[in-house]
C-alpha cells in the first residue's frame, strides 16, 4: 500500500448508533496531517452516523477515538471542538439571516476579541471571494457561496481536524468541482486533516490521498485513492453505480 503520513486523528473498532442499536461495526480509519481521507459507500451504509461517532454527536457503543495522541473518546463535542476538530454538516453549515461577518463571528465564539479579528483576516485571506461579501446575509448567497462560508465559519477556531459531510450535495457539477478540487483540497494543503464524506465518488477519490468503502455499517475496503479510482468494478462492487456517473451526479 501507498505510504502515509503520521495518523493524528484515528478511529479504532468504532461502533456507534441509536438506541443501544449499532449502525456502525467495528469501524477502524485514520487520517494524517495534509491527507485527505474519503469514505465512500451507499445511502445507508453507515456514513453519516460514522461522522456523528467521530464528532461526538453520538456516544460510542464501543471502541475509541484518538486526536493529536489524546484519548477524545468520552469527551462531549463541544468539547472536541475545543481540543481542534472542525465539523462542516450537509445541513445547517449557515446561519441564513446573519452577515457573513456574523457568521464568522458565530464560529469564533470560544475566542476573544483580538483572536476573532485575527481569525476573519485569515479566513478571508483563504478564501477573498467572501471578502467584497461581508455584508451580505447569507440566505441570499448561492449555494457554492454559502459552502464557501460554513467552511470558513468552521475554519475560524484552525482547527487541526475537520470533518466535512456531502459539501458538494445540492450543488451543481461546476460548483461542486470547485469545492472539492479547490477549497477541499486547500485544506490538506494548509496542514489539515481532512475526512470527507462524499457521494460524487470519481471527484473524491482524484482530490483524496486515502479511502474507506463503507457498506453496511462495515468498513469492507480501504486503499489509496488512485488504487480505489483505478478499480473498474468498485462502483458495481460497493455502490450499485457506476464511478463514472458517481463522478457526475445528479442534482439532488
Amino acid at each position: 500500500m501507498a505510504e502515509r503520513q503520521p495518523a493524528f486523528l484515528v478511529a479504532t473498532e468504532v461502533s456507534a448508533g441509536y438506541s443501544q442499536v449499532p449502525v456502525v461495526r467495528g469501524v477502524s480509519m485514520e487520517v494524517g496531517l495534509g491527507e485527505i481521507v474519503v469514505v465512500i459507500g451507499p445511502n445507508g451504509a453507515g456514513k453519516s452516523t460514522l461522522v456523528k461517532a467521530i464528532t461526538g454527536e453520538l456516544d460510542l457503543l464501543g471502541g475509541r477515538l484518538q486526536m493529536g495522541g489524546v484519548d477524545i473518546s468520552r469527551l462531549r463535542e463541544d468539547d472536541r471542538m475545543a481540543r481542534g476538530m472542525g465539523y462542516v454538516p450537509q445541513l445547517h453549515d449557515v446561519f441564513p439571516t446573519l452577515t457573513v461577518m456574523e457568521n464568522l463571528e458565530m464560529g469564533a465564539f470560544r475566542l476573544n476579541r483580538q483572536e476573532t479579528v485575527q481569525r476573519v483576516e485569515a479566513v478571508l485571506e483563504t478564501f477573498p471571494a467572501l471578502r467584497p461579501l461581508r455584508r451580505r446575509v447569507a440566505r441570499t448567497m448561492s449555494g457554492g457561496e454559502q459552502k464557501m462560508l460554513g467552511i470558513a465559519r468552521a475554519l475560524m477556531p484552525d482547527p487541526k481536524t475537520v470533518i466535512l459531510d456531502e459539501p458538494t450535495a445540492n450543488l451543481a457539477p461546476q460548483v461542486a468541482t470547485h469545492v472539492l478540487r479547490d477549497i477541499v483540497a486547500g485544506l490538506a494543503r494548509d496542514g489539515r486533516a481532512v475526512v470527507l464524506i462524499e457521494q460524487r465518488v470519481t471527484l473524491a477519490l482524484e482530490v483524496a490521498t486515502w479511502g474507506y468503502v463503507l457498506t453496511d455499517g462495515q468498513l469492507r475496503l480501504e486503499r489509496s485513492a488512485p488504487e480505489l479510482l483505478a478499480m473498474p468494478d468498485l462502483g458495481s462492487l460497493f455502490l450499485g453505480m457506476s464511478t463514472a456517473s458517481a463522478g457526475a451526479a445528479p442534482e439532488r
